[in-house]
């Protein structure tokens, strides 16, 4: 009975994890049609007398890429540092800027192709294990294999830091880069019920 609750629990906050993202995007992505469409039509109708359908759609694409374009490029990011410090500051809004910001963040690291896979690793001390996604990998003058590995934090995985360990020194999780993410994301909740961890004699 323990074991059903725990599953049913684990699968409900998995599709709510995956649920939340895609209404989020759903309610911004309406939002910008609706306010586009009342701000384009009457322009549109009024000095060209035309009546163009999705008219809202297409301006909205053609202001999301603009938008792209401008923060990718050095002024256009410093505007945007400003513009978040400004946002932090605000009550409530803050929250929810924090919120979407952390969720995009994790979208994209997610659909990042750069991690060969996840390892564990021992940290932050002896006997305590965390999981790391490898980045790359090398050698030293002696011949002896190192991981180049990322380190996340939780519950936002786009922020750690970056170390250089032994490979001998690792233990392969068995999981895809995308489940580990959903463990670390989800606080341990996620995680599989096996671990490859040895006990130490």
């Amino acid at each position: 009975m323990h074991l059903l609750i725990k599953n049913i629990k684990t699968k409900f906050i998995a599709g709510l994890a995956a649920l939340v993202p895609i209404v989020l995007t759903f309610y911004l992505l309406r939002f910008i049609y609706i306010l586009m469409n009342q701000i384009s039509i009457p322009i549109v109708k009024k000095y060209f007398g035309l009546e163009i359908p999705l008219l809202g759609i297409c301006i909205m694409f053609i202001l999301i890429y603009l938008l792209g374009i401008f923060v990718t490029n050095l002024i256009g990011l410093k505007i945007l540092e400003l513009g978040e410090l400004i946002l932090k500051k605000v009550p409530l809004v803050s929250t929810i800027y924090i919120t979407l910001k952390q969720i995009t963040n994790t979208l994209n690291f997610k659909n990042s192709q750069t991690f060969q896979g996840t390892v564990y690793i021992e940290y932050p001390k002896k006997d305590l294990w965390t999981i790391a996604f490898i980045s790359g990998s090398s050698k030293n003058k002696n011949n002896n294999n190192y991981f180049h590995l990322f380190v996340p934090t939780t519950p936002n995985p786009t922020s750690g830091f970056f170390i250089v360990i032994r490979k001998n020194k690792t233990i392969p999780t068995g999981l895809s880069v995308e489940d580990s993410l959903k463990t670390i994301i989800s606080g341990g909740l996620l995680a599989p019920d096996i671990n490859p961890i040895k006990d130490k004699n």
